[in-house]
């Protein structure tokens, strides 16, 4: 196989699995509904307030990568890492987790910052977001336990029941999201491995790992590292209140639904979209919410936050335009 058809498979396949998931999900949907729902039963205010909160997140995510940075030497512009980190998630709505290699590639171009010293960054960022979203879904399971079981001993509803529901499309969609989370471990770990394939871009890699020792401001990366993950569940809880049938889940519930919807996000679909959905419906069902308005709940939530995505994107592209001929006009 070329390596044309390789890349094309890449991209084409994870698109391909998001779209068979919604398919199958959303295929007796009644559309007419959908919009009536959409537009007179929606509280657009509370979308709005929660879109601050997806804003927020990529940004501090920007000042954080900056602290991480600046003890190897790399000075980036507060502004650049902003729009980098903006473009980073757009494009990684086209190619799945290609976002981390554009973003790095923006500094180099933009700032001049070593590409594989900002890799290096990113390596140490996604080993503190993971061991943050472990340490929150340990902290919401733990905390749900007894309510869920209540809940369903209440509802007259045990696990067997729960899983009767299932149809076998939907297990067979579970089993693919698993297979798909596990081909990507596998595909992170092939990646990280061709750093050692040179010895300078491999001591790069591993000074931006070990970063954290030299960080002057350590509490501060410390407290964004989880104001981070706040602000997502603020993002994601606030629409919530957008629907009546929603309105009424706890925090405490809705935080581990947004753990559970996080781990979906790491199947690679652009966006997380089908996995995501899937999680999220499957989860509000278990807390009492009947499926229709489980999946308007995921695809209206879903699909409005990927928009804000792609205006980030957009935003980002054209501010380091503008920054990129400002600089030629002032070298003229």
């Amino acid at each position: 196989m070329s390596v044309i058809v390789r890349n094309i498979v890449k991209v084409l396949l994870p698109i391909l699995f998001g779209v068979g998931i919604l398919w199958w999900m959303y295929r007796g949907t009644d559309w007419g509904g959908f919009l009536q729902a959409v537009t007179t039963q929606m509280n657009w205010g509370w979308m709005i307030l929660s879109l601050v909160f997806g804003v927020l997140p990529q940004m501090m995510r920007a000042w954080r990568w900056q602290i991480a940075l600046a003890p190897l030497g790399e000075l980036p512009r507060r502004r650049t890492c902003v729009d980098a980190i903006f473009l980073s998630y757009a494009s990684s709505l086209v190619i799945p987790r290609i976002g981390e290699v554009a973003r790095c590639g923006t500094l180099k171009r933009c700032d001049g910052t070593s590409f594989s010293k900002a890799i290096g960054t990113v390596v140490t960022e996604r080993m503190v977001d993971s061991l943050v979203i472990l340490l929150l879904t340990a902290v919401a399971f733990c905390s749900q336990l007894p309510t869920l079981l209540r809940f369903l001993t209440a509802s007259g509803t045990d696990v067997d029941s729960i899983l009767q529901r299932f149809t076998g499309t939907g297990y067979l969609v579970t089993l693919l999201c698993i297979v798909a989370a596990c081909m990507l471990l596998g595909w992170l770990l092939h990646n990280f491995s061709v750093f050692h394939k040179g010895k300078d871009l491999l001591r790069n890699v591993w000074n931006g790992i070990v970063s954290l020792r030299h960080i002057r401001h350590l509490p501060l990366y410390i407290f964004y590292s989880f104001a981070i993950w706040g602000c997502y569940f603020l993002h994601f809880y606030l629409a919530f209140f957008c629907f009546d049938f929603t309105a009424g889940i706890s925090p405490a519930a809705a935080f581990l639904i947004f753990c559970i919807g996080s781990f979906a996000v790491l199947v690679p679909t652009p966006n997380g979209a089908g996995p995501w959905h899937f999680a999220v419906k499957t989860m509000l069902v278990i807390y009492g919410v009947a499926e229709q308005p489980a999946i308007l709940f995921a695809l209206v939530v879903h699909t409005i936050q990927t928009f804000e995505v792609v205006l980030l994107g957009v935003y980002g592209w054209a501010d380091l335009t503008l920054l990129k001929r400002r600089k030629i006009s002032s070298n003229k």
